[in-house]
């Protein structure tokens, strides 16, 4: 089996306790026989590998000296047949199956969670890695879903066509985990989300295999089907491709920044630029409190200081040159009459050059004892400013009552005619019981964003974290038919056990 290169910081796997492995030899021989004796592995490394996401949660459990569950093998089917049969032979034998991509995820949704049953398998699509049916005149192609995204946008480069989708896991995220947690990335206000994307997607379930979409456009025929496995991170059947429209490499990039005096003014903003259809390709601002930590030297962060800079928002324009310029003139233009002032190219190009970075900023923090997390949601625009500040408020009295104060910083990068996301991150000092004193916080922001409809995730998933909050925004009789629909594909409830529902 082919190793993927993920790491774990600051953290020597000799320290790491993993649970025992449950499967017997007949079970591993009985697997081998399915994909292959070399595709099956209980190496410890690999195991280790395979254990966690990159949550605050999964990086405190691999800092900490318990023993971690992991999973009882790894096991990589080269086609959905394979596939398949693994699935019937775990709901025969009583395993738990995760499925694993980039190995990105934020809200616990790799745990390997056995559901009660006897043992639990990561099933690895890393031999899920082709570029297919390349049509470049509809601009469509078919991609394995154990496909790096880097690695997706090189192989369509050789067509000069991309995805155009950056999500901040851009360097290890995979195209299964982009549709299976309906992912949206940096440029998500000129290409859309990835959920917007896929024309076809087939998935394996212990029921059989199934490609739903048709291939047209757009069809009337019934419900879309699509969408029932598109944000179902692994708890109804196995990803394996996805179809996906694509955008030709640009031509040409502008890029230009704006400052606007205050969080609102500049919400204000963006929604008409977007309500206008003006169109930049990436459009987000950070809140005066993110501006001015983002212009404060490392050893200042923290300290009370001023907001004087205002709110900083980033405007990029991709395509032919004809059409960035006339998109960036509009822009700019609306942006000056709504009230903010031109600050070049050069922010812009700073934040695009380390655009991917936060995740080591932030575990070098933690190893440093602080919290640096995020947590995410949308709403609409006549909520935004309201949802900010009750956010804030909740996350800022939880970490006091834990006994330390906190910085909490928000950007919007997601614009739509409707509304926006909100994307906050929080620095505070870990005390003792560092889990729960998260915890406390993140749910008390959860509280606050299902009391004022908010999303629970705009992009990040379900997983473990908000599994407590989905039926305020699905319904009880939402989640019934969730339920009803895994019951019959997932009739032993091998896939994902514990995630989403």
């Amino acid at each position: 089996m082919a190793h993927r290169q993920t790491q774990i910081n600051k953290v020597d796997d000799a320290d790491i306790q993993l649970s025992e492995v449950r499967l017997s030899e007949d079970d591993l021989n009985a697997l081998g026989n399915i994909v292959g004796s070399e595709q099956v592995s209980t190496d410890r490394e690999q195991r280790i590998r395979r254990a966690r996401g990159k949550s605050y949660f999964d990086l405190l459990d691999w800092r900490s000296e318990a023993t971690i569950d992991a999973p009882d093998a790894i096991v990589a089917p080269r086609s959905e047949d394979e596939a398949l049969k693994l699935l019937q032979w775990c709901t025969e034998n009583n395993v738990a199956v995760v499925p694993f991509g980039g190995g990105t995820s934020v809200v616990g949704g790799l745990n390997p969670n056995d559901g009660g049953l006897r043992a639990v398998i990561t099933l690895d699509l890393i031999h899920f890695q082709d570029v297919e049916d390349v049509d470049t005149v509809s601009k469509e192609a078919t991609l394995g879903a154990g496909l790096p995204g880097p690695q997706a946008e090189l192989m369509l480069a050789e067509y000069g066509l991309q995805i155009g989708h950056y999500p901040q896991s851009f360097p290890y995220a995979s195209i299964g985990g982009y549709a299976a947690t309906r992912s949206s990335g940096q440029s998500s206000a000129g290409y859309g989300r990835f959920d917007e994307m896929v024309t076809q997607v087939t998935v394996v379930t212990p029921q059989g295999i199934t490609t739903l979409g048709h291939g047209a456009p757009k069809t009337a025929a019934g419900p879309d089907l699509r969408q029932l496995f598109l944000g179902s991170e692994g708890t109804l059947g196995i990803i394996t491709r996805v179809r996906v429209r694509l955008h030709d490499i640009p031509q040409s990039k502008r890029y230009e920044a704006f400052q606007f005096p205050d969080f609102e003014t500049g919400a204000t903003a963006m929604r008409e630029v977007y309500q206008q259809g003006t169109g930049p390709t990436v459009m987000r601002m950070s809140d005066e409190i993110e501006t001015a930590t983002n212009l404060t030297s490392a050893d200042k962060i923290g300290e009370a200081g001023s907001t004087d800079a205002g709110c900083l928002m980033l405007t990029m324009y991709e395509g032919t040159p004809e059409h960035t310029k006339s998109r960036h003139e509009e822009t700019r233009n609306l942006l000056l009459k709504l009230g903010g002032t031109s600050l070049g190219e050069d922010p812009v190009r700073s934040w695009e050059q380390g655009r991917f970075g936060a995740p080591v900023f932030r575990d070098g923090l933690l190893d440093n004892g602080a919290i640096c997390e995020t947590l995410e949601t949308a709403t609409t625009w006549s909520k935004a400013a309201e949802l900010k500040a009750g956010i804030t408020q909740a996350i800022g009295d939880a970490l006091a009552d834990s006994g330390t104060p906190s910085l909490i910083m928000c950007h919007i990068s997601h614009v739509y005619e409707t509304g926006c996301s909100l994307y906050f991150t929080i620095l505070a000092g870990q005390r003792e019981d560092a889990a729960h004193q998260w915890w406390k916080a993140k749910e008390a922001a959860s509280k606050v964003i299902v009391e004022q409809n908010g999303s629970i995730t705009h992009h990040h998933a379900v997983g473990t974290d908000h599994k407590p909050f989905l039926p305020a925004e699905f319904s009880d009789l939402g989640i019934d038919i969730l339920r009803a629909v895994k019951k019959h594909l997932d009739p032993a409830g091998i896939l994902n056990p514990g995630k989403l529902f």
